[in-house]
């Protein structure tokens, strides 16, 4: 007997997991989304799938687009709500924005923070 938690310092999301279509990044790469556009907004997510913990504040987390299998490093947030569905293992729970990458920085990420080409949206 046992149970599996999984313990994440990453938020990776699919548009049907709640990725927010407000971070569009088509308009991001021409006309750069900035802090004070997400300031004080609380995004939610749903349904990731196992039981999943989370950094909690100060502490970041890595919010990540996933896009068939292509992740895009959108920036850094704080997990500010967790809600753990037990019986349907998964996690859904709010968040909210305390950087935005840059367009540059999102292309920088697999060089600095991940070191997996395949996952590369920009490659």
């Amino acid at each position: 007997m046992g149970s599996f938690i999984e313990i994440n310092d990453t938020l990776q999301l699919t548009k049907e997991q709640g990725f927010s279509p407000s971070l569009n990044l088509e308009q991001h790469l021409k006309k750069p989304i900035v802090m004070a556009d997400v300031t004080d907004q609380v995004f939610e997510f749903r349904d990731k799938q196992d039981i999943r913990i989370y950094k909690i504040p100060p502490v970041r987390n890595f919010l990540v687009e996933n896009r068939e299998g292509k992740w895009i490093y959108w920036g850094l947030v704080h997990i500010i709500e967790v809600t753990h569905d037990n019986n349907a293992r998964t996690t859904s729970g709010k968040f909210k924005i305390i950087k935005i990458n840059s367009p540059q920085e999102m292309k920088d990420a697999f060089s600095i923070i991940d070191t997996r080409p395949e996952l590369n949206f920009f490659r």
